[in-house]
């Protein structure tokens, strides 16, 4: 394994810290989201970033840049020290990443024309619906949305709730996940179906938080109803009955990302709380000589050089032995970095003191994704359980 920057990932990366500098972080006090609409400043970024060649860093091939997910990682870390402008102003924010890797992968002709193409292009919003209220949606075999044929359209009811990016006024369309068949394998019974947003029957309940954030800068989440909802045929992504193999396809790229973004966050918390304890000065000296913030400091680098390995280990399976060949990789990360990023930023927050839990440093916002991401894609424990199951398994063989 050999993780050194080539000289395309060298010359991305210069680029996009130059972008950093001129027109994320000086976007940053002032960019804040009115309610569900996104901040007005955000399309101006977007078109620097098309400007630099910074557009779809996320997706290989013909549709985006090209890059493998080892090329991609460094990027993405470093977007991800600013997550509420960085990754949207790119065009490389969640849920529309995975929506689109969809599309480019399993979309008709026609999905790609009408969905994709505007998606590339930054014009418009999606959201993947997936997660029920009712029942553990971890496990995706558990979701009770039907989606019925009748004649040349199917008929979709159920209700959805924490859909990332329904609440944008700009989401356009709806992958929804749901039952064509109850009576099929467990794996097979479950399909994919566009959906836009104007459909009749579709009714968007309320918007949802995230730790009291409306996390407006991904669209913000909302709980959703489909009664009798009715689109064409057509409309099916893939076959029946591939809906859970197509979501799996999905959430593999989608945790690297999200891992990756998260090593960012947690060099933007060090670099705070050491810059925070060199100017801070209770009890006559600066905190950066107290022992305890000093270990807070050891402990963050460590875990972070760590993490890092770890991620990119990862993205050098997935580019050398495909997504099935790094799924332990991938899992091993998607448990271990959200809680390091969760433990980082904590500890920068404790040595910011009240300030750190206000408006005028990034690390609430901070805490509050990494907290989150714990549950995204798969709580903690279920990837825990799959993981140990597969460890096991090695050991069965023998006994």
């Amino acid at each position: 394994m050999d993780f050194e920057y080539d000289a395309k990932t060298e010359d991305y990366r210069k680029r996009l810290l130059a972008f950093m500098d001129e027109h994320v972080y000086p976007a940053e006090p002032t960019y804040h989201t009115d309610g569900w609409e996104p901040p007005a400043a955000l399309e101006g970024l977007k078109a620097a970033a098309k400007e630099a060649g910074l557009w779809n860093l996320f997706l290989p091939g013909d549709h985006g840049a090209g890059l493998t997910n080892l090329q991609y990682a460094p990027l993405a870390e470093i977007t991800g020290r600013s997550p509420a402008i960085a990754p949207a102003a790119l065009n490389c924010a969640a849920p529309d990443t995975g929506n689109m890797e969809v599309l480019a992968d399993f979309g008709t002709d026609e999905q790609k024309e009408r969905w994709l193409k505007p998606l590339l292009a930054g014009e418009i919003r999606s959201a993947f619906a997936m997660t029920e209220p009712q029942v553990a949606s971890s496990d995706a075999t558990n979701i009770g949305t039907r989606i019925d044929r009748d004649g040349d359209d199917y008929v979709i009811n159920g209700r959805k709730f924490y859909i990332s990016g329904a609440m944008n006024p700009n989401c356009k369309i709806f992958i929804v996940m749901g039952k064509t068949d109850v009576d099929a394998p467990r794996h097979l019974q479950q399909s994919q179906i566009l959906v836009p947003r104007d459909t009749p029957g579709l009714t968007i309940e309320r918007g949802m938080t995230v730790l009291g954030y409306t996390d407006g800068d991904h669209g913000g989440h909302a709980e959703m109803i489909f009664e009798n909802v009715r689109v064409p045929a057509t409309n099916l992504i893939g076959q029946e009955g591939g809906g859970f193999a197509i979501s799996q396809a999905r959430l593999g790229p989608g945790r690297i990302h999200h891992c990756m973004r998260l090593i960012g966050m947690a060099e933007r918390a060090l670099e705070l709380m050491c810059t925070r304890a060199l100017v801070r000065t209770p009890f006559g000296k600066p905190l950066a000589e107290q022992g305890v913030i000093q270990d807070w400091i050891a402990e963050s680098r460590v875990r972070i050089e760590q993490a890092r390995l770890l991620v990119l280990k990862a993205a050098w399976l997935m580019d050398t032995v495909g997504n099935r060949g790094a799924h332990t990789e991938i899992q091993s990360i998607k448990i271990v970095v959200p809680s390091t990023v969760e433990w980082i930023v904590d500890k920068a927050i404790q040595t910011h003191g009240a300030a750190g839990l206000g408006q005028d440093f990034p690390l609430a916002g901070l805490f509050a994704s990494a907290r989150m991401l714990r549950l995204a894609d798969g709580p903690d424990e279920v990837h825990k359980r799959s993981l140990a199951h597969r460890e096991l398994k090695r050991y069965r063989s023998h006994s």
